[in-house]
């Protein structure tokens, strides 16, 4: 007799290890504050799933006058980001992301406060 046994995995704890998070910056410092849109963005600071920052990320879409939301999207999958925190999301942007299996948190203050955040998020 074959069994056949499935797991299923929540994709937000499985990917608690892996990834990286981006937070959108209004400066290019982990002392500045998030930036409203995300799409609009002046900097995304990436980091890792222990709090480190790998880097800088100038937003390369931030002053497109069209599909901002839909372009950032590929830019931050090709990244590894799976994670993303902004004051908002559009939801051009949202559906993209979703697209992609990258979760998101609208959150207003500091890159640092937000980090926190996501970070208590996966305990």
């Amino acid at each position: 007799m074959l069994i056949m046994v499935f797991f299923f995995v929540d994709s937000s704890v499985y990917a608690e290890g892996s990834g990286k998070i981006a937070v959108a910056s209004e400066e290019n410092a982990v002392t500045a504050q998030v930036s409203g849109v995300a799409a609009r963005s002046p900097y995304f600071l990436i980091f890792d799933r222990t709090g480190t920052l790998l880097e800088v990320a100038d937003n390369p879409y931030k002053a497109a006058t069209r599909g901002a939301g839909s372009s950032v999207v590929p830019f931050l999958d090709q990244k590894g980001v799976t994670f993303v925190v902004a004051g908002e999301f559009g939801k051009k942007m949202i559906q993209s992301m979703t697209g992609k299996g990258i979760e998101y948190l609208e959150f207003h203050g500091s890159v640092e406060a937000a980090l926190k955040k996501v970070m208590g998020m996966g305990k």
